[in-house]
């Protein structure tokens, strides 16, 4: 019988980073969450060194992450200051919610084209696991599932390129309304309203397509009247290791 290894790398250890290394795809979805959920605000530093302890990988590894997000427009890289996560303007935060004016009301139509009862059960459990967070109090949580309430619309209607592009506007929603939001960014003024995903889903749910257009372009323009322009400011730089690091 072979003699066991002491090479320390042939044995998995649950404290070492290096035993599981982060994917380039595990690390891009840990920071957009971050800034879905509001704990990234606009102009925080992403430093590379900081970002590659928190993964446990080598800065090498992190750069293409950074350039994908610059690529998205959540980052930005700048030859002075390294990468930092986006501050829209108030021009841009305009144009984020006229582009999702023009293409939500298509996806929520195609969506009722084509999804089926799973598509749409999973919609409900959505909205309800919202509900659920905002009722244990955490707001963060009930945030970013009411993002994913419009992704998960996007996946229903089985439109890639229009669901890449909202996948981008909604990180991007996030940072405008941390910009420039009225309130808390954390506060229910920055976040969908649970009722009103409600009336989208019965509207799905009958196959009601003029309605659940409008019911959407309702609700987009009610997120739009939470900005105050202009408006943003900064805050205290968060821990990007605390924040990033796995749980």
């Amino acid at each position: 019988m072979p003699a066991a290894s002491t090479d320390p790398a042939a044995e998995p250890s649950a404290s070492a980073p290096s035993a599981a290394p982060l994917t380039e795809q595990a690390m891009y979805e840990r920071i957009v969450a971050a800034v879905l959920d509001r704990r990234l605000p606009p102009g925080t530093k992403l430093v590379e060194d900081k970002l590659a302890q928190a993964f446990g990988v080598s800065r090498t590894r992190v750069r293409p992450v950074l350039v994908r997000l610059a690529n998205e427009r959540i980052v930005t890289l700048s030859p002075n200051r390294g990468a930092t996560v986006a501050q829209p303007t108030a021009q841009e935060a305009l144009e984020v919610f006229e582009v999702r004016q023009l293409i939500e009301p298509t996806l929520v139509d195609y969506c009722i084209a084509r999804a089926d009862a799973l598509a749409i059960d999973a919609l409900e459990r959505n909205i309800d696991d919202e509900e659920q967070a905002r009722g244990a109090g955490d707001l963060r949580r009930a945030i970013r599932l009411s993002g994913e309430f419009h992704h998960l619309i996007a996946q229903a209607a089985g439109h890639q390129t229009l669901g890449r592009i909202l996948h981008e506007l909604v990180s991007r929603t996030s940072l405008v309304l941390m910009s420039y939001g009225r309130g808390p960014a954390e506060g229910d003024a920055a976040a969908c309203g649970c009722g009103e995903h409600r009336a989208l889903l019965q509207a799905i749910r009958k196959r009601q397509s003029a309605r659940a257009q409008k019911l959407m372009r309702e609700h987009l323009a009610h997120l739009q009247e939470q900005l105050q322009l202009p408006g943003g400011g900064e805050g205290d730089a968060p821990d990007l290791s605390a924040l990033l690091a796995a749980p």
